[in-house]
This record gives C-alpha cells, sequence and structure tokens, in this order.
C-alpha cells in the first residue's frame, strides 16, 4: 500500500467541496486527475469512501472514519513544511548564574526585538554544566565567568568586567598599590576567602561557549594583567 499525501489532500477537499469539479479547483489539478486520485486512495484501502448518489458524492461510514486521520496527518504534514520553511532553529544559549540572570535580560530583550522570528532558548546554571552542555552539543553558544580548563575547548575574549575594591577611609588595603597578591593578604576580605580556598575565578570574567561546528575562527584567551585587581577578559570557547 502506498497512500501520497495528494491522495489525502484530494480525498478532504471533495469532502468540504462536495464534488470533484469544486475539489479541482481549489487544488489547482484538474477533475480527472482529483476523479484518478480519490480512485486510487479507494483501491489502495479496498473500500469505497463516498456514496455516489447521482452525480453527488455523499460521505458514508468508511470516510467518516478516515476523515479526522486525514486531517490530522495533513495538519501535521503542514507543521512540517513551517519548521524547514525558514532557519528558524532555536538558539540554544547556556549561561552562568550572574550573566544569565544580569546580563543577558537586556540582550536578549534586544534580540527579540530586532530578530522577532527567531526563537532564542535560554537555560542558566553554574559555570561547569555550560562547559560540559558545550563539549556534548548540547548547546549551541554558552557563556561562562572564569576559566575554561576543559583540554578540548579553546577560548576568545568577548566582555571585560572591572573589580572594584571597596575599603573604609584609611583602610590599610589602599595606602598601597591594590595587587591580587595585597587583596589576598587582607584580612576578612572576600577575595582572599576565595583565593585561600582555591577559587581564584573570581577575578575573572565572561567567556561565550560554541561548539566546532560554528565557523567562527576563535582564539586562545590570555590573561590582560594578572597583577591588577581587573578581571580577565571574558572568552569564547568551542571544541576544538
Amino acid at each position: 500500500m502506498h497512500i501520497t499525501l495528494r491522495q489525502i489532500a484530494v480525498f478532504t477537499e471533495v469532502l468540504k467541496s462536495g464534488s470533484t469539479t469544486q475539489a479541482s479547483q481549489v487544488l489547482a489539478l484538474s477533475q480527472s486527475a482529483v476523479s484518478a486520485a480519490l480512485a486510487d486512495l479507494e483501491a489502495q484501502l479496498g473500500v469505497q469512501l463516498f456514496d455516489r448518489v447521482g452525480k453527488r458524492l455523499v460521505l458514508n461510514e468508511h470516510g467518516r472514519l478516515l476523515y479526522p486521520r486525514a486531517v490530522r496527518l495533513l495538519e501535521q504534514a503542514d507543521e512540517i513544511e513551517q519548521l524547514f520553511k525558514e532557519d528558524n532553529g532555536a538558539i540554544r544559549i547556556y549561561a552562568s548564574s550572574t550573566i544569565g540572570n544580569y546580563l543577558l535580560p537586556g540582550m536578549i530583550a534586544g534580540y527579540r526585538r530586532d530578530f522577532p522570528g527567531l526563537p532564542l532558548e535560554l537555560s542558566v546554571g553554574n559555570s561547569q554544566d555550560v562547559i560540559n552542555a558545550v563539549s556534548d552539543f548540547r548547546v549551541d553558544v554558552g557563556l561562562i565567568e572564569g576559566p575554561c580548563h576543559m583540554t578540548d575547548l579553546v577560548s576568545e575574549a568577548w566582555l571585560e568586567d572591572e573589580l572594584v575594591v571597596f575599603a573604609a577611609p584609611g583602610a590599610d588595603i589602599i595606602q598601597q598599590p591594590v595587587t591580587l597578591d595585597t587583596l589576598a593578604a587582607a584580612p576578612g576580605s572576600c577575595v582572599s576567602a576565595a583565593l585561600v580556598h582555591g577559587k581564584s575565578s573570581i577575578i575573572c570574567c565572561f567567556r561565550i561557549c560554541l561548539p566546532s561546528s560554528s565557523a567562527w575562527n576563535w582564539a586562545i584567551l590570555k590573561p590582560l594583567n594578572t597583577q591588577c585587581a581587573t578581571a580577565w577578559g571574558s572568552a569564547v570557547c568551542h571544541v576544538g
């Protein structure tokens, strides 16, 4: 059995139009082509879908059984056509918490305004989850804070951020040049606690992660200045 979508479309249009003549005009086919398609469908199913009453075609119990299924099939076929009619595949973005909650909302609002027909999917998690998702090709773009240590990923600068030190007037830390060493030695500072616990990535900033299927050519990220209190530039990672 080889039933075609054209045969199904002819059947549903004949039912709605009430005749092969009217259906042929709607479908832009000759009347003979419509009649042949309907006859072929009935032959393949082994039943008549319409009772012939004079020149009229009256839907019978077989046609009533087929009709809702035929409509669903045509709707699904139309959905498939629309799906690939334009390149409307969603851009899948995975971002770490700070980026996803504070930086991206405004950017996404602008994107939706400029490209209302292009869907975008955003997930928010920690940086390691983002890196893993990019490496597994589960997302198209990943945005992270801090360095990417996965050996099969390379990085490219995206944004730069500046860390600002707040201290009380007269505090010892502002009586000397502010460096990572002086910050780490400052008693009670959050940066000191982070460095002591090996979480020095707090001084780094934002990165984009991309899979190797991207056509872009990225470079490996280099620290801008490890002796100042300015964060590293954010970067773009993709499978190399």
